[in-house]
């Protein structure tokens, strides 16, 4: 695999990331199979690259972008992407307020609510036309004190839900749509007996819940779609009647955090090269760059990982580094300067955060160079 990644990209200067279309178009193909009819929304967040959402987007079974901000969702609209549901509540009221203005991005463009609060700062703005508005639901598992999955929404209860529902609507919003995000299942490698439990017991639960939420808000609102599920929970939350959509990402990539998962296993498809700069001692060379620690609680799960050569590793005294890495292994001693290591990122798009664009290959050949999102930050508003 990295061999042919090496053919592709000869001759350009490293550190350097790309993405393998084969296993990207496979990993998109096993998204779609998991969610069994379902359509899926891509996320946006675990992708950040305009080329790879239309090249997703143009495959049968996805539907839809899972934004992760106002001005992204604004960019997009602006270049021809539609239904765009930005899935996490915003303050900035300049792009709330251009969306709006917009009769364009106001009929393509859903904003998240999870409060009477957030209501009454969407209420206050000027708004030539409706926002449309998904009022976002803790799906959360409680065991008595315990709140296992992360701290999003307030709202659990149905009553909680249509009480939002209602107070938007007696603002002039829209409310199109209801969200789901069960963390706890999707975002969980199957690390141990318990955690295969507390999957198991959740996604129970939430079926239950889940579906006297849809059916109470229904009573009040003309849903559009009801959303749910991540690329760790597809092949359960697609069982689940009361969901319309279901969201992935990161699976279109495989980023590192997915190798723990039982149910399926997605192929790498992003990774990045960092060239050789030092060889401070037998059996270690440094690489230049590398710190590219990914979100979620701190610890080692969120350092890359070396893909190739085999049997390097990172130091646990220095870790990854800002401007260079120091790694451990018999494979050291066969590397010079300006060799390549191949690394993997331990999430998806948060990659795209430190390269201003992708080189895209197939086998040995290098199909093309894209921005990301970063590339083209002077255009993202």
């Amino acid at each position: 695999m990295t061999g042919s990644w090496e053919r592709a990209t000869a001759g350009r200067a490293a550190p350097l990331a790309l993405v393998d279309l084969e296993a990207f178009d496979a990993n998109a193909a096993d998204l779609v199979r998991r969610a069994a009819g379902k359509p899926v929304r891509v996320a946006s967040k675990s992708v950040r690259c305009r080329a790879l959402l239309r090249r997703v987007l143009d495959r049968p079974g996805f539907r839809g972008v899972m934004a992760y901000s106002v001005r992204e969702a604004l960019w997009l609209a602006a270049d021809g992407f539609t239904d765009l549901f930005v899935a996490y509540p915003s303050a900035d009221r300049e792009a709330l307020e251009a969306v709006a203005a917009n009769g364009h991005a106001a009929a393509q463009v859903t904003v998240t609510v999870d409060s009477a609060e957030h209501v009454a700062f969407l209420a206050a703005l000027r708004r030539p036309h409706p926002l449309r508005v998904a009022v976002d639901v803790d799906a959360s598992l409680r065991v008595g004190s315990l709140h296992l999955g992360v701290r999003r929404s307030p709202l659990r209860s149905a009553g909680q839900v249509v009480a939002v529902a209602r107070a938007a609507q007696a603002a002039g919003l829209d409310v199109v749509g209801l969200m789901f995000y069960d963390a706890q299942v999707a975002g969980l490698p199957d690390s141990s007996p318990a955690v295969r439990l507390v999957k198991a017991r959740s996604t129970r639960d939430l079926l239950g819940r889940r579906a006297e939420v849809v059916a109470a808000v229904r009573d009040v609102a003309g849903l559009e779609f009801v959303n749910g599920g991540g690329t760790g929970s597809l092949h359960v939350a697609s069982r689940d009647p009361s969901l319309t959509e279901l969201a992935a990402g990161s699976g279109l990539f495989g980023p590192t955090l997915f190798d723990g998962y039982r149910s399926f296993r997605p192929r790498p498809a992003a990774a990045f090269a960092l060239p050789v700069v030092r060889r401070p001692a037998p059996g270690v060379v440094t690489v230049f760059g590398g710190g590219y620690i990914a979100s979620g609680p701190p610890g080692w799960s969120r350092s890359p990982s070396v893909l190739a050569p085999r049997g390097l590793r990172l130091l646990r005294s220095e870790g990854a580094g800002e401007v260079q890495t120091p790694l451990r292994g018999r494979a050291a001693d066969g590397l010079g300067i300006g060799d390549r290591v191949w690394f993997r990122h331990a999430k998806a798009g948060e990659l795209c955060e430190r390269f201003d664009e992708l080189y895209l290959v197939r086998g040995d050949e290098l199909v093309d160079r894209v921005p990301t999102y970063r590339g083209e930050a002077a255009n993202f508003g």
